[in-house]
């Protein structure tokens, strides 16, 4: 990834010896730089309302359009990324979080990843919540 000129180096490892491999993330994530840390997106729009109540599709959309844009303001994308944190109330809801994903980041660039079942989050009507780890070049 190029950002002012500057190539950012990271490097992944899908599975290090010894560690089954993984289809959905890499296990290992390395880059040197700025860290950019992006608090848990919901699936809300730019005014605060609710996207897709009962539609994990929906909101994994808008949560993924949410990433981007907290990215954007750090001067990153998806490319940077080399964690994330999935959140949800139902693992029923994982394949359409990792569909909105795979809009955004390619599988030969996944980071590391965690899915985390929870038995709520802030507010009943919201079904999944995703955070993002990126690094800049230096």
């Amino acid at each position: 990834m190029v950002h002012d000129g500057r190539m950012s180096e990271l490097t992944r490892i899908p599975a290090p010896d010894g560690v089954a491999p993984a289809a959905q993330y890499s296990h290992v994530v390395l880059g040197t730089g700025r860290f950019v840390a992006v608090s848990g997106q919901l699936a809300l729009d730019e005014d605060g309302k609710l996207v897709g109540e009962g539609d994990a599709a929906a909101q994994a959309r808008q949560v993924f359009e949410n990433l981007r844009r907290c990215l954007a303001a750090a001067g990153a994308t998806f490319d940077d990324v080399v964690k994330l944190t999935y959140f949800v109330t139902d693992m029923a809801h994982m394949p359409a979080v990792r569909a909105a994903r795979a809009e955004h980041i390619p599988d030969d660039r996944l980071p590391a990843a965690s899915a985390v079942r929870v038995a709520g989050l802030v507010r009943p009507e919201f079904l999944m919540e995703v955070e993002a780890y990126a690094v800049l070049p230096g």
